[in-house]
């Protein structure tokens, strides 16, 4: 049976370069990312090893370097980037990517823009 445990890194935050517009490359802005990452935590649960988990520290530094790194024109791609990057790590099965960009030059008030997606193993 597949794992059903969770790992969460809700409230991410930085300063990235992406975006359809001119001015969202040159500026940059805000962009705040939540991960839900599917794993097997029985084996950390009863170790109570660093070792045995999910490493917290690579992934926040993955999820940095992407959304800190090269320009991506759609919230989709900079979503499915870091999808990729956290599916590397040992131990993640699956992950759910949300992304909120809240001065998203819309023509109207709005809290945010964002997507999320989920991808797995396969």
């Amino acid at each position: 049976m597949a794992p059903l445990d969770k790992l969460h890194l809700h409230g991410m935050v930085f300063f990235g370069h992406h975006g359809q517009r001119d001015e969202e490359a040159s500026l940059g802005q805000r962009f705040e990312v939540d991960l839900d990452l599917t794993a097997d935590l029985e084996v950390p649960g009863r170790s109570d090893q660093l070792a045995d988990t999910v490493d917290y520290v690579g992934v926040y530094h993955a999820v940095k370097a992407v959304v800190e790194g090269p320009r991506r024109r759609l919230l989709e791609a900079l979503a499915t980037d870091i999808s990729d990057r956290v599916l590397a790590f040992p131990g993640v099965d699956a992950v759910m990517v949300r992304i909120r960009k809240p001065s998203a030059p819309l023509p109207g008030a709005v809290d945010y823009a964002g997507v999320e997606i989920t991808r797995s193993r396969t």
